[in-house]
């Protein structure tokens, strides 16, 4: 049996499916952080200096960390609609390392993956 070297038009549209629903429901989270982020009020009404110190060291490690998850979310974000380019252009699920076909089972699990677990493996012992 020949060994695949590429994915049908109909399993690239389930990938595309797929994405696509990633795709929506990462924008939305990247929206919520950064709306969160870029709240500059300051939510203390205790007048009390030691606690408002308190809450605004608490207030600004909490927006840190959004930026930090954002900024995470925002790469993902990208790395889908890389994954998106490479539907259309009918090169997705091709081990950018190998050249060989991403087993089904990883990319939808992961589905920007562009390494076969052996790839990634062999790169990270680099």
């Amino acid at each position: 049996m020949e060994e695949k070297v590429r994915y049908t038009d109909e399993e690239l549209e389930e990938f595309r499916v797929l994405i696509e629903a990633k795709l929506a429901k990462a924008r939305d989270e990247y929206a919520g952080l950064v709306s969160v982020v870029s709240n500059q009020g300051n939510d203390v009404t205790d007048t009390s200096p030691t606690f408002k110190n308190m809450e605004e060291g608490a207030t600004t490690l909490s927006k840190e960390s959004n930026g930090q998850m954002a900024q995470r979310t925002l790469d993902f974000i990208h790395h889908l609609e890389a994954a998106l380019v490479r539907i259309n252009n009918k090169t997705y699920g091709i081990c950018r390392a190998t050249g060989k076909l991403i087993p089904k089972a990883r990319l939808l699990r992961v589905p920007h993956a562009t390494l076969t677990v052996e790839a990634k493996e062999k790169l990270a012992k680099k």
